[in-house]
């Protein structure tokens, strides 16, 4: 998915409990799902900003190459300015775009 795109809040917003607990008809439960998306969307931002430093990493860097790299200093500003990992799980529930499923209502049932 690409999270540069995301309409996530950067700053703090305060969210509907009614809103977060409607699919799951549990707080808890909502809290947790988003909890592990969030976990997921940060582990892909940060493999992403790993590969694209990587890109820069040499291994006979002087100690002036490594402070005047601009093109790394602009790749690590653009990823700490997307919005963060939770606000953008908390946005994609909230627009039902998580999927889940309870796998010990799924074993009752069969």
């Amino acid at each position: 998915m690409d999270y540069k795109k995301s309409n996530a809040a950067v700053s703090t917003i305060t969210r509907d409990r009614n809103q977060i607990d409607k699919a799951t008809e549990n707080l808890y439960e909502s809290i947790v799902i988003i909890a592990k998306r969030a976990n997921q969307i940060n582990a892909d931002i940060k493999k992403e900003l790993i590969e694209k430093l990587e890109e820069f990493a040499s291994d006979t860097d002087s100690l002036e190459e490594v402070f005047e790299n601009n093109e790394q200093i602009e790749v690590s500003r653009f990823y700490e300015r997307l919005p963060k990992a939770h606000a953008i799980a908390v946005e994609e529930w909230l627009n039902d775009k998580i999927y889940f499923r309870n796998t010990q209502n799924d074993n009752a049932t069969k």
